[in-house]
């Protein structure tokens, strides 16, 4: 019997395990750590443009006030035109597009979804919704950039198995909002909860590798910050939690119903879904017009994401003031119907931020930072239904760790009046009609001709 010359390295590969010599897992790390860097990139160049594409709008509307009656409903038009055909997938937030592509085995739907040439676009056609005044984000296209970015990326490595690509895809999304938001643990609880919607030991350690990686980019070029600033206020106790309960159940409440218009699934919007299919153009322009009188008669406020009144708010600054949050939310419903791209992750949060600012006027007593941190929280669980990203996010976003407590009962008290008017989550809902919109154009396309007589 021939001994082993190197008995230690046989140990320490059997410690080790073989599959950590593989070298397809070599492979897959590298894709891993090569996608989250250039998710992360991409992440801050997308962010640095949305400013400067936004104070492109504000430049020209400090000048001529007058100036969005014209530039947001063109705009507005053109997006619209521009996302008729095969740029369709590029409407809307990016988060349902990710949502529909990650359990599919069908490849042409998924590269329909999250092809590069539609991450790229989903990024220009968002540039220019902020150029002409949208009130959408940049956080939801960052979670499609991502997946679409690490999809190609796993691609050029040679991975062609639909659940190994899934795992790519739900890895790219997760580092899209850990880099958007300078939230790496908001990126790893969202990509379970809200994209995958279960946790998976294996999904855990892809998704914790990736938002590494994009997450050191971000910091690198960014600087470690708080996306809203720190908040130091403590909530004490007794009328303290009275508030949690107040905001938890009020800005759920609105933030389902905000949700559920956002859908346009009642009966009462049958008419405006007729209108905009049959005329998406002219629907867009509408809509862009209403958008342009509210936020020339607010002083521009509801334009953009919202992030700089927020900050305000959350910050205890003076704010916009009671008319904000009603206004906002209707500059952002008015924007998604126009079904251009764009999302609604930070102008959820800018309106949760105005109506936990109006629920703080209740409670003088209280620090005013903490109760709009409340509705913030409580309002982006009602629209979303994922209280835990909710939470982490919020918590995150604010460098904050002593309201763990009370913003997570908020948010799983906003979760539960949510789902009493809109049962469904909207992102699942969205990313559900985008599977049904496939099937039935692929029964269409197989339906046989019937020739005429």
């Amino acid at each position: 019997m021939q001994r082993d010359p190197h008995p230690y390295n046989t140990r320490f590969r059997q410690w080790l395990g073989q599959e950590f010599f593989a070298p397809q897992e070599w492979r897959r790390r590298l894709a891993l750590w090569l996608g989250g860097c250039v998710v992360g990139l991409a992440a801050v160049a997308f962010a640095e443009l949305s400013e400067l594409a936004f104070q492109g709008f504000e430049w020209l509307r400090r000048r001529v006030s007058w100036a969005p009656l014209i530039v947001t409903p063109v705009m507005f038009a053109l997006l619209a035109w521009l996302t008729v055909g095969a740029m369709r997938p590029t409407r809307g937030s990016g988060i349902p597009q990710v949502i529909a592509a990650l359990p599919q085995e069908n490849s042409e739907f998924r590269h329909r979804l999250l092809s590069l040439p539609i991450a790229l676009g989903k990024m220009l056609l968002t540039l220019m919704a902020l150029l002409g005044g949208a009130s959408v984000g940049r956080e939801g296209p960052t979670v499609h950039v991502g997946a679409g970015v690490m999809l190609w990326i796993g691609e050029r490595f040679g991975f062609q198995d639909p659940r190994v690509l899934s795992r790519f895809v739900l890895a790219g999304g997760g580092a899209g909002v850990a880099a958007a938001f300078n939230t790496p643990l908001a990126g790893v609880v969202f990509a379970i909860e809200e994209l995958a919607g279960s946790f998976e030991h294996r999904f855990s350690g892809i998704i914790l590798t990736a938002v590494i990686f994009a997450g050191a980019v971000s910091l690198g070029l960014m600087g470690n910050y708080a996306y809203f600033g720190q908040v130091h206020d403590v909530l004490p106790i007794g009328r303290g939690w009275l508030s949690v309960l107040v905001c938890g159940l009020l800005c759920g409440l609105l933030g389902g119903l905000f949700a559920r218009a956002l859908l346009m699934s009642d009966d009462i919007f049958s008419r405006l879904r007729a209108l905009r299919e049959r005329r998406p153009v002219v629907f867009a322009a509408i809509c862009g017009l209403l958008l342009a009188l509210i936020g020339v008669l607010a002083g521009g406020a509801v334009f953009g994401t919202g992030y700089a009144e927020a900050h305000q708010l959350v910050q205890g600054q003076a704010g916009p003031g009671g008319w904000f949050a009603p206004l906002k939310l209707l500059a952002n419903v008015l924007s998604y119907w126009a079904g251009i791209p764009g999302g609604i992750f930070a102008p959820a949060l800018a309106v949760g931020a105005g109506f936990g600012d109006l629920v703080s006027l209740a409670f003088p007593e209280l620090p005013g930072p903490v109760v709009v941190l409340l509705g913030m929280a409580s309002f982006l669980a009602g629209v979303t239904q994922a209280p835990l990203t909710a939470t982490v996010i919020s918590l995150e976003l604010t460098a904050n760790r002593t309201l763990v407590l009370p913003i997570m009962a908020a948010c799983l008290l906003g979760r539960a009046v949510s789902s009493l008017v809109c049962p469904r989550p909207i992102y699942r809902a969205f990313a559900g009609n985008l599977i049904d919109e496939y099937e039935r154009r692929r029964q269409e396309e197989s339906r046989p001709i019937t020739p005429s007589v």
